[in-house]
């Protein structure tokens, strides 16, 4: 089974859209570009769930 965790090598701010982009097997900079495009639709909402995404999706460098 495949867990979702924050990327270690393919990272900009967090890893987030990284670790998105490894579990999904879609190019983590396609990821990057939607979010941008969709976090001036949502009014900057988007921003709040990536921080809260940091916080509970762990880093792919710790086993847990």
């Amino acid at each position: 089974m495949k867990k979702l965790y924050r990327s270690t090598q393919n990272r900009m701010l967090a890893g987030v859209l990284g670790g998105l982009g490894e579990y999904t097997r879609i190019d983590p900079t396609i990821l990057r570009l939607l979010f941008i495009i969709a976090l001036f639709f949502s009014a900057f909402t988007l921003a709040i769930i990536y921080v809260i995404a940091i916080f509970i999706i762990p880093d792919g460098g710790v086993d847990y």
